[in-house]
């Protein structure tokens, strides 16, 4: 297929390179320069880059991002023909994937949110859980692409259910990765053996495949972010909008 995948960022790169391994053809935009995928074309805007593609894919930061990249100046909608398909692995706020599909719905465009869970590890494996919302048909288009990329695609519901979803989701995992960091700094304090920590955790009933990604990671002291703080803010903040709930401070 032609696809053109926008934003290259820890996910988003190793997304594209697995559809050109696949054999797809693809193009690429990525909003800081400099960043390529061997064996896909660049492009200088996401308009150039969706230009005759039959399905645009994207991975960026934020639901002001997803927006700019589709309907801003040189944005990918406005090179698309009726009947293409645009695909957010983003995470974004439900209401705006509704709202963004309506409008595309008004040019004859699809739209899938296809939020992931996987982190950077899933991406370059291809081992990523797609969290999708879409029309049913829309949807099973998209499968073999979603199989190129992970290992599953759980259709939740309706446009904006994957989005909705992936915010449940992301909760659980703020709690537990917080949970996980307090106790190991409570256990080091009081001068349990890390070691000794894990094995218990495993063994008892919080045992949890969360941890048990991240263990190997605090046994190498290695802290380079497979997901930055930032963004599980952000996700936060959508959790808090979406539940009409309140805004978090600057």
């Amino acid at each position: 297929m032609r696809i053109a995948f926008l934003g290259l960022g820890i996910m988003g790169g190793s997304m594209a390179a697995n559809l050109v391994k696949a054999g797809h053809s693809v193009t690429t935009w990525n909003r800081t320069p400099g960043k390529t995928v061997p064996g896909a074309q660049s492009s200088a805007t996401p308009a150039a880059a969706a230009k005759g593609a039959e399905v645009v894919w994207l991975c960026v930061s934020d639901t002001d991002a997803v927006e700019h990249v589709l309907f801003g100046q040189d944005g990918a909608a406005g090179s698309l023909a009726p009947g293409a398909i645009i695909a957010d692995s983003s995470t974004i706020s439900p209401s705006a994937s509704r709202r963004f599909a309506q409008e595309l719905q008004k040019k004859g465009i699809d739209f899938v949110d296809a939020p992931v869970t996987g982190s950077k590890i899933g991406a370059a494996e291809a081992t990523l859980i797609f969290i999708v919302g879409g029309r049913e048909e829309v949807v099973a288009k998209l499968q073999p692409l979603f199989m190129v990329m992970g290992k599953q695609a759980i259709h939740i519901g309706d446009i904006g259910m994957g989005e909705a979803a992936k915010l449940a989701m992301n909760l659980q995992i703020a709690l537990i990765y917080q949970g996980f960091a307090e106790g190991l700094t409570l256990a080091r304090k009081l001068g349990v053996k890390e070691e000794a920590l894990f094995s218990l955790i495993q063994a008892s009933m919080i045992r949890s495949g969360v941890v048990e990604y991240k263990m190997p990671f605090v046994r190498k002291r290695d802290y380079s972010p497979n997901f930055p703080v930032r963004l599980m803010r952000k996700d936060i903040q959508l959790m808090l909008e979406a539940s009409n709930f309140r805004r978090l401070k600057p």
